[in-house]
């Protein structure tokens, strides 16, 4: 399941903070801030969606995520490569570093990252 642009900006911060009360999560945000209903709204649908537990703290609610960032962006890249580059990480790499414009030395970090993986492989 994937989140709206609101919930992925709120699920950064608690990412981010790893466990937070509600003022801790508004406290995060730039001015001007969201208004604490449409945070608790959030929250709720995120709850929902298995993405955000809490726990009674009190009449506060503490929440956590239920959902590392690894693994949501893991899927999340996967689903880009399958939709949008006939499910071939090759198409995707090959579009990542053509429209990056990256400078040598990122990519010469890049190839290193990838034959470092295909010697653990072997």
């Amino acid at each position: 399941m994937k989140l709206s642009r609101s919930e992925e900006e709120l699920m950064n911060h608690l990412w981010k903070l790893k466990r937070a009360f509600m003022k801790d999560l508004m406290e995060e945000y730039p001015e001007p801030k969201p208004a604490p209903t449409t945070i608790s709204t959030l929250l709720k649908r995120m709850q929902e969606k298995n993405f955000v537990g809490y726990e009674a703290n009190g009449k506060l609610r503490e929440y956590f995520p239920l959902v590392s960032k690894e693994s949501y962006f893991t899927k999340h890249i996967k689903g880009l490569i399958k939709n949008f580059f006939n499910d071939s990480p090759a198409q995707f790499a090959s579009f990542f570093t053509k429209k990056a414009d990256f400078t040598e030395e990122e990519l010469e970090a890049l190839k290193e990252i990838i034959e470092d993986k295909l010697t653990k492989k072997k």
